[in-house]
């Protein structure tokens, strides 16, 4: 029994290796959580501006110049209301973004951008994600 017990004692040299390989893998796991998290949190803001994006689009889209659309005259944008419920729509979102109407009248461009706050990677120095999407809407006459 004494040379059983001999051959499980730790030499020196073998103190520390496990703890080593603990924080490794440790850190390792860590990194995976945070990729996973803040990834995911990254494309619900994609999603997110993409969504706001469409809706300020469709709602200054509605912003049509009246008094030519009833004379029977071509369907386009009033650029100040369409400007204007855009940035409405977005301002009650809580995000930002611009808003810029096609020299035509036709189209309305919207982009947003949402500044998701990291949750895990800012112990790596990376304190927040930039989402930015694009959405147009065009006037259709029917």
């Amino acid at each position: 029994m004494r040379r059983i017990s001999q051959q499980h004692r730790r030499t020196p040299r073998d103190e520390g290796r496990v703890a080593l390989l603990v924080i490794v893998l440790a850190v390792a796991v860590l990194a995976m959580i945070g990729l996973s998290v803040d990834g995911g949190g990254k494309i619900r803001a994609l999603q997110r501006a993409d969504h706001l994006a469409s809706e300020a689009a469709r709602a200054a889209g509605q912003a049509i110049d009246g008094p030519q659309a009833i004379q029977g005259g071509d369907k386009i944008v009033d650029p100040v209301a369409a400007v204007a419920a855009a940035q409405n729509y977005l301002a009650a979102a809580g995000v930002t973004g611009t808003v810029s109407v096609s020299p035509d009248r036709q189209h309305i461009i919207v982009t947003v951008t949402i500044v998701y706050p990291t949750v895990f990677l800012g112990l790596v120095g990376i304190e927040t994600l930039t989402a930015t999407r694009q959405a147009t809407a065009a006037v259709v006459a029917t």
